[in-house]
């Protein structure tokens, strides 16, 4: 309960972060992208699972057991992917251009991610909320 209630938190930091204007929009949608991966990592763990992060692709299973948690259709699990893509990118690679309404649209995806991650909390383990 103390874990989920601490993930929930840092989802929310995250989405307050993104919201804020006078950073750039890279900045942005690496938070947005957090607060998604968050919201993933929270429907994991309470349904007792846990991904290696020392090992590669963790962000992607974590994505991709939207699926087998909340049930995810596969249209939003191939949009978080792309935007996983397009993170690595931006993290790993080289510098790729990100506007402003990608990381807005991405905030906003990742705000109904938590929004749904706390819904399907409430309804399918009350007792850790």
């Amino acid at each position: 309960k103390n874990e989920l209630a601490g993930l929930l938190a840092l989802a929310d930091r995250n989405l307050a972060d993104a919201g804020i204007a006078a950073l750039s929009a890279e900045g942005r949608f690496n938070c947005a992208y957090g607060a998604a991966l968050t919201a993933a990592t929270i429907a994991l763990h309470a349904a007792g699972y846990r991904t290696n992060s020392n090992l590669p692709g963790h962000h992607t299973v974590t994505l991709h057991s939207l699926e087998y948690t909340l049930g995810a259709d596969a249209a939003l699990i191939n949009t978080l992917d792309a935007y996983r893509r397009k993170r690595n990118k931006i993290s790993y690679d080289a510098p790729v251009a990100v506007a402003i309404k990608e990381a807005e649209d991405l905030a906003a995806l990742a705000r109904q991610l938590r929004r749904d991650v706390e819904q399907w909390l409430r309804k399918k383990y009350p007792a850790l909320i």
